[in-house]
């Protein structure tokens, strides 16, 4: 006998976060969003919030290092 559920789980879905050096990352909807970091406006799942990022952050440099 297995000791496991056979439910599939939910899909995750993940937020588009933006810290104050205008850096992106995605965050598990479900989670507290870490300090520091602000929901951008775009979720999905992990692979749309990847390509969201890939149009999106065209300069990878922190917001610091471009002010200038």
């Amino acid at each position: 006998m297995t000791d496991h559920d056979s439910t599939p789980a939910a899909p995750t879905t993940y937020a588009v976060v933006l810290n104050e050096e205008e850096q992106y990352s995605i965050w598990d909807v479900s989670l507290r969003m870490p300090d520091g970091w602000h929901a951008e406006g775009f979720s999905g799942s992990k692979e749309d919030c990847l390509t969201h990022i890939e149009s999106v952050w065209t300069d990878l440099r922190p917001r610091s290092m471009r002010a200038g």
